[in-house]
């Protein structure tokens, strides 16, 4: 059910150039063509996504908490339709641990989902044949599921910034927060993340915090986050990477202006953790690294199906269960990487769209993306990146 892999096919295009003795360093390669879907079996199935993970039996109990909570989180997920766990059975995240986490976050949990083990199994052939064969079944079962029309409201849309420019804090980012304080208007849920990179924004986001005790949790939060980086030698100073230098955001408190921006200006309903669920609409932060794949993989966790990512150097992160949107910062970026781009605001510099504009046709976009009459670019490509956070220090 995955796009045509090309770069197996350049390999075999290079192999076969090999045995006929030609010249590989001059051969034009050029992608297969694409298979045809047309006779899918399972037609209401987009595909199968594997969660890959270092976690077994070397690392510390905390961290096998949080990757239990991370995993029930996939589980749950809206955009999950059934569940093959794979173990290899003595590692510290036990499945018993998932299933309760998985009990905890949601009662009522009903999708097909199958569990192995290998030290249980009499072989590996074994393990994985019948791995397929129940899977197989799932998707018999899930394809009986049709899908159905819901309300914007129930959209939860995750905005990142990754690969971030000199233009990120006045076209993309701005943008976007414009989409965010529309789909807030219209009763949907937005999730700001990477608290690094909200260092120096602190306080306007504390102001337009509902209540106290959400003030005082990312207060709580942000302070801890500090603390940890500074007592190996880092803090949330050195979040700023060598790129971002480069193009103009030379500070920290410069790149959390900008990168603040996203979530509109919108009251802030409330703050969770790392894997926390988001429960009430609006605008919620959300505890994560300012790393890509590390914060797009925690807010799919909090329920994010869908995400805003926006970049100005280029950036081709993805997610394997929730689509993610690449917003090109400059038309030139656009021009040369479009093909892991998927919208561009390169047209408010250029003058030729206001913010509020392009924020509107940033929402028609996802609309759409969300109803599959568009397919984002990261989705085209495979581009299935899932890094569990260790709660170790990564900005």
């Amino acid at each position: 059910y995955a796009v045509t892999d090309k770069y197996k096919s350049f390999t075999h295009q290079l192999l076969e150039a090999y045995k006929n003795n030609e010249d590989v360093n001059h051969l034009d390669l050029s992608p297969s063509a694409n298979i045809d879907n047309s006779n899918r079996p399972f037609k209401n199935v987009d595909g199968i996504k594997f969660l890959n993970h270092q976690g077994g039996c070397g690392g510390i109990r905390q961290d096998a908490a949080v990757l239990s909570k991370l995993l029930a989180a996939y589980a749950d997920h809206p955009n999950v339709a059934g569940v093959t766990v794979l173990s290899l059975g003595c590692q510290n995240l036990q499945t018993q641990d998932f299933l309760n986490d998985l009990k905890q976050r949601n009662p009522n949990f009903d999708k097909p989902m199958f569990i192995f083990e290998q030290q249980q199994s009499q072989s590996e052939e074994q393990l994985i044949s019948e791995a397929i064969k129940k899977t197989f079944t799932g998707l018999i079962e899930i394809n009986k599921l049709e899908r159905k029309p819901a309300p914007i409201s129930k959209l939860v849309l995750g905005v990142k910034c990754g690969g971030s420019d000199g233009f990120s804090g006045i076209s993309a980012n701005p943008s976007v927060g414009y989409t965010s304080d529309l789909l807030v208007a219209l009763g949907g849920t937005v999730l700001l993340a990477e608290f690094p990179e909200l260092c120096g924004a602190e306080q306007d986001l504390i102001d337009r915090t509902k209540d106290e005790k959400a003030a005082k949790k990312f207060i709580d939060l942000m302070t801890a986050y500090n603390e940890a980086a500074h007592k190996v030698g880092s803090g949330f100073h050195m979040n700023p990477s060598p790129g971002n230098i480069k193009d103009g955001l030379i500070t920290d408190a410069i790149k959390s202006t900008g990168a603040a921006k996203k979530g509109g200006t919108s009251p802030v309903e409330d703050v969770l953790d790392y894997t926390e669920p988001a429960l009430k609409p609006g605008l919620n932060l959300v505890c994560t690294p300012g790393n890509d794949v590390e914060a797009t993989t925690g807010k799919a966790a909090s329920g994010a199906t869908l995400i805003l990512f926006t970049t100005g150097l280029g950036t081709p992160t993805g997610n394997p269960v929730c689509p993610v949107i690449k917003v090109s910062t400059n038309s030139s970026l656009t021009k040369r990487m479009g093909d892991i781009i998927d919208i561009n605001t390169g047209d408010v510099i250029d003058g030729l769209k206001t913010i509020e504009e392009m924020g509107e046709d940033i929402l028609e976009y996802c609309i759409k993306a969300a109803s599959g009459e568009i397919i984002p670019k990261a989705v085209l490509l495979n581009q299935d990146d899932f890094i569990p956070w260790k709660r170790g220090v990564s900005l």
